[in-house]
């Protein structure tokens, strides 16, 4: 039975969880700034746990199913669109590249995985002038939630039907499954605010901005708008109900996941329940306050996925690793499509520019 590893590239950590026959055996979280620093250390704990079946590596928003050792240099830079002056800020676009290329130079056995708009089980009128709709990562910590109710509620994958609100330490997304399938998605950058990323960007901010770079998209989030951009979120949530900005903050975020999840309900009116993942379901005064205001649509609950002390995108990313080398979980990747992704992210734009930026990453014009 397979041995596989996935892996989570969040901003603030790059975790590493492992399956053996679908048992735990690697569980490990390594700070972003380190890996961008040294991406070999990353590399060195692959190769420590080797020999594996298969690797679900870094893919930022998503490529469908290509494996590691034929992935090109354009494919990477679309994976983390980032421009080329910004391609040097390790901080703001981590360490996916270099990493992703050392597995490849060391023919280490791994694939990149599909972001939401990349999924033929996602309407394609849904995916119009849209990028983010949630990277790879959110489609992995979907995979999990699919199979936390899976086992929870005694059903088949195809008969799952939930709201996955991902709460990172920089961006809250939030994906719809509908029948065991992805379809719909509102990312980090297109979505809720986050606690540190602003989230959606109105477009005429973004006018008066000028040239908006990646840093922007990292800014204006809870943390900015409490006056601290390193605040924590535990004193946030304890300073909210003393200090004026921290409430302004507070009330902001709350809302906005609450208004994610109303819109995720057009797309899947069936959905049994809401469910929280993320670093800040760490909080328990935030997912008190979530719970609160979410729980009049039906049960809220935080993933709890397996025992381990890894992000829940890194989990799931096992999950999917496993399935497509022929597991256990080999029903959940069926049931999510992963196979029949196809396209880029920058398929569905329709705004003037699209094909110069499409020219820019190496996508042929529409």
């Amino acid at each position: 039975m397979p041995r596989v590893v996935g892996i989570d590239p969040g901003t603030l950590s790059f975790d590493l969880f492992g399956l053996d026959d679908g048992r735990p055996f690697l569980d490990e979280s390594l700070p972003s700034a380190d890996v961008a620093r040294s991406p070999t250390a990353l590399i060195e704990r692959l190769r420590a746990v080797s020999p594996l079946d298969l690797v679900v590596a870094p893919s930022g928003y998503g490529l469908p199913l290509v494996p590691v050792s034929q992935v090109t240099d354009d494919q990477l830079d679309l994976c983390i669109l980032a421009t080329a002056g910004d391609r040097d800020q390790p901080e703001l676009v981590g360490a996916l590249r270099p990493v992703v290329g050392l597995m490849r130079s060391l023919g280490l056995p791994g694939v990149l995985v599909p972001g939401v708009i990349q999924l033929p089980s996602v309407p394609s009128h849904r995916k119009v002038n849209r990028i983010d709709m949630g990277t790879a990562d959110k489609v992995c910590a979907a995979a999990l939630a699919i199979q936390d109710q899976v086992r929870r509620l005694g059903v088949a994958p195809a008969a799952t039907n939930l709201i996955l609100v991902e709460l990172g330490g920089a961006f809250t997304a939030a994906v719809a499954v509908a029948e065991g399938r992805i379809v719909d998605g509102i990312g980090g950058t297109s979505g809720g605010l986050g606690y540190r990323a602003l989230g959606t960007l109105d477009g005429e901010v973004a006018y008066a901005l000028g040239r908006v770079r990646k840093a922007t998209l990292f800014s204006g989030g809870v943390a900015f708008i409490a006056g601290e951009p390193d605040l924590s979120p535990e004193a946030l949530a304890t300073r909210a109900a003393l200090d004026g900005r921290a409430r302004l903050a507070w009330d902001a975020f709350l809302e906005s996941v609450e208004k994610m999840v109303a819109a995720l309900r057009v797309s899947a009116p069936a959905a049994r329940e809401v469910i929280l993942s993320g670093r800040l379901t760490r909080v328990d005064l935030v997912v008190e306050a979530l719970t609160a205001r979410l729980s009049g649509g039906g049960p809220v609950r935080v993933l709890e996925g397996f025992t381990a002390t890894g992000k829940e995108a890194a989990q799931g990313a096992a999950l999917i690793a496993d399935g497509l080398a022929g597991g256990g979980a080999r029903a959940l990747v069926e049931a999510l499509g992963l196979r029949g992704a196809s396209g880029t992210i920058l398929d569905h734009l329709y705004v003037a520019g699209a094909d110069a930026i499409r020219e820019q990453f190496g996508v042929r014009p529409r």
